[in-house]
């Protein structure tokens, strides 16, 4: 591959969000199942940034600014804290620092969700577009049990392996794409990234 094609690596928060984990009484899941999910599904080069925080509004913005804004990560995953007890407040924070939102991935998540439990309308997942004036990042909520976040990301398929319902990541890409980030490519036997056709790259065969 020549140097012109040299591709941008990709850069990841994941930010698991809980106060019992974080005061280490009980051990953190949600970080790893998400590390485990993106080395299955990404086969362009990608580094994560992890941070294990409180269900506290102030700690949850000052994370995400940071991930965004000083580490300069193209993407942020959050898990945990988007119920409606009183301590869940990963949304209102996750909306406080955004300059868009983009309702739809939450509107995904929770029909994923539905098709195991009706409380999954008790969710309140979303996502926001944060733009600073030289980056943008996408920063999106995600369920906290490891079984919630590989099916809201990857998607439900049937036994023959048609699919039921899409998961959210297979539009991630483009939306990276769209902002300014790195051109990220997935496994299509783990999550096919969905691009227009005018959008995508072709391998370079020489």
């Amino acid at each position: 591959m020549s140097l012109d094609n040299k591709v941008e690596e990709l850069v990841v928060g994941l930010v698991s969000v809980s106060d019992r984990a974080s005061g280490g009484v009980y051990e953190d899941k949600g970080i790893p199942a998400l590390r485990e999910w993106l080395e299955a599904a990404l086969v362009t080069p990608f580094r994560v940034e992890t941070r294990l925080i409180p269900d506290d509004r102030a700690s949850i913005e000052q994370t995400l600014v940071e991930l965004v804004d000083t580490v300069r990560c193209h993407l942020v995953l959050t898990t945990g804290g988007t119920g409606p007890a009183r301590r869940d407040v990963t949304p209102e924070a996750t909306v406080a620092v955004g300059t868009k939102e983009m309702p739809g991935f939450g509107e995904q998540m929770r029909q994923i969700s539905l098709h195991f439990v009706p409380t999954a309308i008790l969710s309140r997942q979303t996502a926001v577009i944060r733009e600073t004036p030289d980056h943008t990042a996408l920063i999106m909520n995600l369920p906290g049990q490891p079984k919630s976040i590989k099916e809201t990301l990857q998607g439900l398929k049937d036994a023959d392996g048609q699919s039921i319902v899409g998961g959210i990541f297979a539009a991630v890409p483009y939306c990276i794409d769209l902002i300014g980030g790195p051109y990220a490519e997935t496994d299509p036997a783990v999550c096919k990234a969905f691009r227009p056709k005018s959008a995508q790259r072709h391998k370079d065969t020489a």
